[in-house]
């Protein structure tokens, strides 16, 4: 990956990773309630790095297919939702935390793939 090609990415990741952030913070004492809004912006960074940095065609459905193979990194993301999500304040921080981090988690592994040829 070259340093511009980086950079592009390092900002499509963060701004997704912003607002998966307000999206779970937001929707924290709803469990599960964040979890379309998360799809459709993590979908979004997806096609967003293959095409604007990669310059690869990208569709939802190739998208889809990558995120559920993320699918198990949702599971700690879950956990956290049930444990504390539902409590004011404590949920909204830990829930906008754990969707930021599995987004850029997400971001990351997206143009690694990308960049090696294996999307």
């Amino acid at each position: 990956m070259t340093l511009s090609q980086k950079k592009k990415c390092h900002g499509i990741i963060h701004g997704a990773a912003a607002s998966a952030a307000a999206i779970g913070g937001g929707l924290a004492q709803i469990p599960g309630s964040d979890a379309p809004a998360l799809v459709a912006v993590q979908t979004a960074m997806i096609i967003s790095i293959g095409s604007g940095v990669f310059g690869q065609s990208v569709t939802k459905s190739m998208a889809g297919a990558f995120l559920a193979d993320a699918l198990g990194v949702n599971v700690g993301r879950t956990v956290s939702q049930i444990l504390v999500g539902w409590i004011p304040g404590i949920g909204n921080g830990v829930n906008a935390t754990t969707a930021a981090g599995l987004t850029e988690a997400i971001g990351w592994a997206a143009a690694k793939a990308f960049d090696k040829g294996e999307f």
